[in-house]
């Protein structure tokens, strides 16, 4: 019995090539496509550079990998090398099982075809195929064949990975098991991207639902401000009609919010700032005709849930201002957002007959507006100061940004 030394060197003798270092190259070149598969997420670059590897690994004239399309039973030409570049995307059959690709799918198993001459061939396997059509003229004779498999529970098979050799280049065991080593790393990469759509699809549909709801309750909130509105003008006394004109004012504000989420294309749950102050000022402007209300804001996107209290509180200052700043009159009132390292700072005055003598933002205070900004300061762990610094009231809110 011939030992397995001189078995070696007869196979090294027939292919012309050296048996360990041609191993060694294999294992080095699927050891950098695994390293490629966990770093990228492309999968169409990914399946190129498989089926370039796996040639360079073979000695095989071309290599491809094919995706099974199951609507028409065919191959699809994912990546391939060593053929013309243009066969990416063709339609090869997968119904004639006298090709090594068809009968590997079917199968499941790994095929060896070496000695294909004149359509027809014996393989080692004991099956007889034929050159497929899109490969006649390739003056090709060898072939390896493993299918992709994927691991879910259904343990369906992606497609074919496929190997070609002129003569001399017989293909052996150890070159399907490299092939078939490749095949799982493929498999691997091709879950991972299919998981991925997945998780992208059900984000976006996250993302519609919750923008449909934001929209509704914008809808919602903007009747119930509609509402208040109306309740408003038949109301008896002064005192009653600002109050309804001031809730529905402040329940306004936070539609205002939802209508920016559901409009943004922003993050989930994210509001542009300067964008919505800029609207919100524009709808105060619609209530207080002959006032010049004004605001300047520099971009920064934050979540709705600071936007709503930082939306409210603008709403009560310019409201305070339109109302009691100019007794005998009208005037301008000016909003203005700035970006700051430490966080934002948010500024309303007007030029009217300023704050009461005594007034302190920190001592309690009895109206309802100021009762609600000390709240929602306190919800935004934010700073209010009042600034001496000409004529009318000037409040500077601090707020910090995680």
């Amino acid at each position: 019995m011939a030992s397995d030394g001189s078995i070696r060197e007869t196979h090294e003798a027939g292919t012309g090539r050296a048996e360990l270092p041609y191993r060694l190259r294999q294992q080095a070149l699927m050891g950098a496509f695994a390293r490629m598969a966990l770093q990228t997420r492309d999968l169409d670059a990914l399946l190129q550079r498989a089926s370039e590897l796996c040639a360079e690994g073979l000695g095989a004239s071309c290599c491809q990998v094919l995706e099974y399309r199951a609507r028409d039973h065919a191959f699809v030409i994912r990546a391939c090398t060593g053929l013309a570049p243009g066969l990416v995307g063709t339609d090869v059959t997968a119904g004639d099982e006298a090709t090594p690709a068809s009968y590997a799918f079917r199968t499941g198993a790994g095929v060896l075809a070496n000695g294909i001459h004149g359509g027809a061939g014996a393989p080692q396997d004991g099956a007889r195929f034929h050159l497929p059509d899109i490969l006649a003229s390739a003056d090709l004779c060898h072939a390896v064949n493993v299918p992709i498999a994927l691991g879910d529970v259904s343990r369906r098979a992606y497609g074919v990975l496929e190997a070609w050799g002129r003569e001399g280049h017989g293909f052996d065991r150890a070159d399907q098991e490299f092939l078939a080593g490749f095949a799982g790393l493929i498999g691997i990469a091709v879950e991972r991207h299919q998981g991925d759509a997945r998780l992208r699809d059900a984000l976006d549909h996250q993302v519609q639902l919750t923008r449909e709801m934001s929209h509704r309750v914008k809808n919602s909130l903007g009747v119930v401000a509609g509402l208040l509105r109306l309740q408003a003008r038949d109301a008896h006394s002064d005192e009653v009609r600002h109050a309804l004109e001031d809730a529905g004012a402040r329940i306004a504000t936070v539609a205002e919010v939802h209508d920016h989420l559901w409009r943004g294309i922003h993050q989930l749950g994210m509001v542009e700032l300067a964008d919505f102050l800029r609207e919100l000022v524009a709808k105060l402007q619609e209530e207080a005709p002959g006032h010049a209300l004004a605001c300047e804001a520099d971009p920064k996107v934050i979540s709705a849930d600071q936007a709503i209290p930082i939306g409210l509180v603008v709403n009560e200052l310019v409201t305070n201002a339109v109302k009691h700043a100019y007794p005998q009159g009208t005037g301008p009132v000016r909003v203005s957002l700035a970006v700051r390292a430490d966080g934002l700072r948010l500024a309303v005055r007007d030029e009217g007959v300023g704050l009461p003598p005594g007034f302190e933002v920190s001592m309690r205070q009895r109206s309802l507006g100021l009762k609600i900004i000390g709240s929602l300061i306190r919800q935004l762990d934010g700073r209010l100061t009042t600034a001496a610094d000409g004529p009318g009231a000037h409040f500077v809110l601090d707020i910090p940004l995680a």
